[in-house]
């Protein structure tokens, strides 16, 4: 079991950690272009929500509105205008902020 463990499952892992920054690295270098040509960033309008403490232990759901927030338009999250910004595919399906 343990021979299967290490001749198998090992090198397993260890290919596909490899193939991820691999994967990632190309994510990366394909958005620093797109940001240098301008058309890397988009923006998904989301929808905000605050939650409000009231006594006895409920809570007020309060609406706040739309507010367009930046996504970055790649695979993986990147880092671009000092802050992460998740990509638009995954911003888009999670358009709901609570605070």
């Amino acid at each position: 079991m343990r021979n299967l463990f290490f001749r198998y499952i090992v090198p397993t892992i260890k290919y596909l950690l490899i193939s991820l920054a691999l994967l990632y690295a190309a994510d990366w270098s394909a958005f620093e272009i797109r940001l240098a040509r301008g058309t890397a960033l988009g923006s998904v309008p989301v929808e905000q929500y605050m939650m409000t403490p009231l006594k006895g232990y409920k809570v007020e759901y309060d609406y706040l509105g739309k507010v367009n927030e930046n996504c970055s338009m790649t695979a993986f999250p990147q880092y671009a205008a000092s802050a992460w910004n998740p990509p638009c595919w995954w911003l888009k399906r999670h358009n709901q902020n609570w605070q």
